[in-house]
């Protein structure tokens, strides 16, 4: 055995035994969790907390309706309808702002990390399947090979085989190649009829 088909049965080896723990891999991701999800654990009160916040202050409703607040806020206390609460600098909007703003933000970022870790183990699994497609990729070029290799031997075999034929027939031998050779100068030497 060469040096090459050591390595090659080497690396056959790997990928059958990648092959294998990517299987059991799948089939532990298949199996339904407690959760009933996709093998993902089931959120806890703040993160659904923190997905509900990050989604409503993520959306055009909130926009709206916050600008219209603010800017009701604004005509309020510049024409005196009502009693001036918060006149021109509108410290008390900056406040409420600050404040919105301090809270809101903790509440967008665990949201968004637990984001991050959802899009972390999708990443993770499809690595997992593109190195289950390559492998598997890799077996049918393989298996190709082989075919094409079968198929190059058997038809030089029936090239020997047809070559022996005409050989024993008489057809194809040392006399007839050069009669076939003899013969070419003769059909060139002949005038062409117009």
């Amino acid at each position: 055995m060469s040096i090459d088909q050591a390595v090659r049965d080497q690396v056959h080896h790997a990928e059958e035994a990648l092959l294998a723990d990517l299987r059991k891999l799948r089939r532990v991701a298949r199996e339904p969790s407690a959760a009933g999800g996709r093998g993902a654990p089931p959120l806890t009160t703040g993160q659904r907390i923190a997905d509900a916040v990050a989604s409503t202050m993520g959306s055009w409703r909130f926009i709206i309706i916050q600008s219209t607040i603010l800017f009701l806020w604004i005509v309020l206390n510049v024409t005196a309808w009502i009693h001036h609460w918060d006149p021109y600098p509108f410290i008390l909007l900056n406040l409420a702002l600050s404040f919105q703003a301090a809270y809101a933000a903790p509440f967008i970022m665990m949201s968004q990390n637990r984001q991050q870790d959802i899009d972390r183990r999708a990443a993770e699994t499809d690595y997992q399947i593109n190195i289950k497609a390559e492998l598997e990729i890799e077996a049918l070029h393989a298996k190709v090979d082989q075919l094409r290799e079968a198929e190059v031997q058997a038809l030089t075999k029936a090239v020997s085989e047809l070559t022996e034929l005409l050989h024993k027939s008489g057809m194809c031998g040392p006399e007839a190649a050069k009669a076939a050779v003899a013969a070419k100068p003769k059909a060139a030497a002949k005038p062409r009829k117009r």
